[in-house]
């Protein structure tokens, strides 16, 4: 992650399956190679299906953070 932080945060809390994984993907396309987004969501699932999305299409996740029943991740686009 660069000094300045990621490159875009999305919101996807009050969604559920498959909506924060669609809108995961959907922003991770939009972004050029090496560039970082942050996900934040409340669905307890969405931290078993954002991190299987993002190492079956080649992406990093840098960190998972949980705060509280929120899930912060951040992911860089690698490919």
């Amino acid at each position: 992650m660069s000094e300045l932080g990621p490159a875009k945060t999305i919101d996807v809390r009050g969604l559920f399956c498959p909506e924060p994984v669609f809108r995961t993907k959907i922003e991770i396309e939009r972004m050029t190679v090496g560039n970082v987004l942050k996900v934040i969501a409340d669905d307890p699932a969405s931290e078993e299906d954002i991190s299987r999305w993002v190492n079956r299409n080649g992406h990093q996740l840098v960190e998972l953070k949980k705060n509280e029943k929120d899930l912060e991740f951040t992911i860089k686009k690698v490919k």
